[in-house]
């Protein structure tokens, strides 16, 4: 059955999610036409199907909304030192070339009255990685989200990333890392916050 729009439609940014499986199948069939395949032969046959899943899967992200995703998990806590979870582990599209970029996410926090589960920022932090993507943007949709939940004094965001359009294509560095960050109130006005994250991730020069 064809997705109607409000189906397919962004609960955030009004973007079309993913497509019907049916169609994207379609669409991969005569991509490997294009290609001078045969889709019929053995190992293809079920590729397209395959990559419709694959596809809806990566790019989940359209139809999930921040707020809902963190739920109930927001508390009163009188509590106004820095929460840092490192290390959360980040798989994502690049928009460019539908290759994947991979890595790793840094994000810190300074409550003001209020703290999340642990777990929900690595949440947060999936939500926008299940879309197309440029790392920059990422980066900077997962402190704004922050931001806009818990209302903190600040927030700070950290993405390193190995990308395969790099890699695999193009100037072909294998060995490449890309860095990006989000830096939101106290993290951006106090140097001294933002040495204290960087310190704390292990990026302190």
């Amino acid at each position: 059955m064809e997705a109607t729009e409000a189906e397919g439609t962004s609960r955030l940014d009004g973007r079309r999610g993913p497509p019907a499986s049916a169609a994207v199948a379609g669409l991969v069939r005569s991509l490997l036409g294009e290609l001078v395949q045969d889709s019929e032969r053995d190992g293809l046959s079920d590729t397209p199907e395959r990559v419709a899943r694959s596809l809806a899967f990566l790019t989940q992200g359209y139809d999930q909304d921040p707020r809902a995703v963190v739920g109930e998990a927001i508390f009163e806590a009188e509590y106004d030192e820095m929460v840092v979870v490192r290390d959360v582990e980040i798989f994502s599209l690049c928009e460019h070339h539908l290759l994947p970029f991979y890595g790793r996410c840094h994000i810190a926090y300074l409550p003001s009255g209020k703290i999340v589960g642990l777990s929900k920022l690595a949440r947060l932090a999936e939500v926008f990685a299940r879309r197309l993507q440029i790392q920059e943007r990422l980066t900077n949709e997962i402190a704004k989200a922050i931001d806009e939940v818990l209302e903190p004094k600040g927030v700070g965001v950290v993405i390193e990333a190995r990308h395969l359009c790099m890699m695999m294509r193009g100037v072909e560095k294998q060995n490449s890392l890309a860095v990006t960050s989000c830096m939101r109130g106290q993290f951006r006005t106090d140097p001294r916050t933002r040495s204290e994250f960087l310190s704390l991730i292990g990026k302190a020069g």
